[in-house]
């Protein structure tokens, strides 16, 4: 996908003000949860989905202590993190 950071970054911002959509190439695209509450978006072929507070995991716990954490994902593969607005390439 092109522009993948910016892309990233504007879901990122969207999930955290609490929008209910994000514009995207002048698309607008509903912003998902799961019944957990965990919001997500599904675009492109990747999700984009904020860390889940409640996982035991060091994520988790960060996420708890109040750090803005997204995962975008393909498939089963975590491609990149945004933690408070810093993004992360996982691929590399």
């Amino acid at each position: 996908m092109e522009n993948l950071q910016e892309k990233g970054l504007k879901i990122f911002k969207a999930i955290f003000e609490g929008k209910k959509t994000v514009e995207i190439d002048g698309i607008e695209y509903s912003i998902k949860k799961f019944s957990s509450g965990i919001k997500y978006l599904d675009l492109f072929g990747y999700r984009f989905i904020e860390q889940n507070r409640q996982k035991k995991s060091e994520w988790g716990k960060k996420a708890r202590e109040g750090h803005k954490i997204m995962w975008i994902i393909k498939g089963r593969r975590y491609m990149v993190r945004i933690m408070d607005e810093e993004y992360i390439d996982l691929k590399k």
